[in-house]
């Protein structure tokens, strides 16, 4: 079996090894090999396709074809640099459609060592990827980007000054840590783990910006406020300050309390495991009254009015209870009962029996209070006239001469006209001297009386 071959030897060999004349082979393999350098710069310079701006304040002797980075891994490169109006880089990167980057994304030129001076690429730190994609043509602004600071320009600004500052920082710090070199050892060994932590907590500040700046708002805001309260804080510092001191003034009292206080936190055990179960039975109590409550709302608004209207009667309450001043309230009254106790125990039982005694005859006057009101208020209008000698009295008899019976008067005989004044006809009862009240309280007719309640007037 003769030895089999790859397209690409057979693209490539000359046509003699094949044992063919045509040239048919050479036009494939010329073809072939320009599609591969097309193929390599397409790769290289991005094909024209995403393209992201990035505005630093330097270029920091980048060049054009330097790559770009995204985690360590090469994802595009950079096609032009130029400057903004106002003196600034603007850097035009190309990247792979395949690394679409999202809002909030960031930029930093690095260099990959200390042994070149161009070796610099772009190092671009994605947003999250739950914000909006950035469409092809973005620019990001110079307050997310960030320029390399060469070594000449950190030792331009080592000046003779700013040395011997340093010179006099570093002897302090000798001084500093002189003969505590175990503590400040043990301090760098806790550092790690703080400096990690600040690191996670910084990195999740700058992914959720949206809330670190609410936060930063927040907090001007909060310190506008204190600000503007400057007096009241300062005096909040003094009373605390004074609280401190009269505190520290007392400690003798201080301590025999915190003797004290762990046999109150044990019995406070104790009585909060008790007051757990009485929760626990208060808890349908409560259910209990939850539909209670919410009728009780209503109630509670209609009774506002009615509270701030109480005020002033509340007020003269506690002035009629408790007043400034000797003798003047009811704290004083009750202060002075019993004397008052003393005197009536000889004297209410003397006034007690006198109203037992006074019992019968008020009975009897009771029911003829009306006519003796009607005597006092008609006795006057009888004797208002008066004429040349003076006051006079009108007096009219009344002898019965008719009844009035359907608005028609007829005579009564003669036998008839005196028989409402015969002995024991036409007796009233107390009372009747007046129209029947509408309570029917008069006339009143006592039991076995032979008065008539019929001889009232008619109402």
């Amino acid at each position: 079996m003769p030895p089999t071959t790859s397209l690409a030897e057979r693209l490539t060999r000359p046509a003699e090894r094949e044992g063919q004349g045509s040239p048919f082979a050479r036009y494939i393999a010329a073809a072939a090999v320009i599609a591969a350098i097309v193929l390599v710069g397409i790769l290289l310079f991005g094909g024209g396709g995403y393209t992201v701006s990035a505005v630093f304040p330097n270029a920091g002797q980048l060049v054009t074809g330097n790559n770009v980075d995204i985690g360590g891994r090469p994802v595009g490169s950079v096609t032009d640099i130029s400057l903004t109006p106002d003196g600034q880089a603007l850097v035009k990167m190309s990247l792979s459609e395949q690394t679409p980057l999202h809002e909030g994304s960031s930029a930093v030129i690095r260099a990959t060592s200390l042994s070149g001076i161009a070796n610099r690429y772009v190092s671009i730190q994605p947003g999250p990827s739950n914000r909006l994609a950035i469409k092809s043509g973005h620019r990001i602004a110079t307050s997310r980007t960030t320029s390399p600071v060469d070594l000449d320009q950190l030792f331009n600004t080592l000046d003779p000054k700013t040395r011997s500052g340093l010179q006099q920082i570093i002897k302090g710090s000798a001084q500093q840590y002189a003969g505590k070199s175990r503590q400040a050892g043990q301090a760098l060994h806790f550092l790690n783990p703080a400096l990690s932590t600040s690191s996670r907590l910084t990195r999740e500040v700058v992914v959720n910006e949206a809330s670190f700046r609410a936060f930063v708002a927040d907090t001007a805001k909060t310190v506008r406020a204190i600000a503007e309260r400057s007096g009241d804080l300062t005096n909040l510092v003094s009373n605390a300050n004074t609280t401190m001191r009269s505190i520290g003034d007392e400690n003798v009292a201080l301590s025999q309390a915190l003797g004290l206080l762990p046999g109150t936190l044990r019995n406070a055990n104790t009585t909060f495991v008790n007051l757990r179960s009485t929760l626990d039975d208060l808890d349908q109590l409560v259910n209990a009254s939850k539909p209670a409550t919410r009728r009780l709302a209503p109630f509670l608004r209609v009774l506002r009015p009615l509270v701030a209207d109480a005020r002033p009667t509340i007020h003269d309450l506690r002035v009629l209870i408790h007043k400034a001043g000797p003798d003047n309230d009811l704290i004083d009254l009750t202060a002075k009962m019993p004397r008052l106790a003393k005197l009536t125990d000889s004297v209410f039982p003397r006034v007690i029996k006198s109203l037992v005694k006074s019992q019968p005859v008020i009975e009897f006057a009771r029911p003829y209070t009306p006519d003796l009101a009607g005597w006092f208020t008609k006795f006057g209008e009888g004797a208002a006239n008066y004429d040349a000698n003076g006051h006079y009295a009108r007096i009219e008899p009344i002898f019965n001469e008719f009844s009035f019976a359907s608005n028609v008067l007829t005579p009564q005989p003669l036998s008839n006209r005196l028989s409402a004044l015969q002995t024991g006809k036409g007796k009233r009862c107390p009372g009747g001297a007046m129209q029947p009240t509408p309570d029917h309280s008069a006339p009143y007719r006592e039991p076995q009386t032979t008065c008539d309640p019929s001889a009232s007037p008619s109402p």
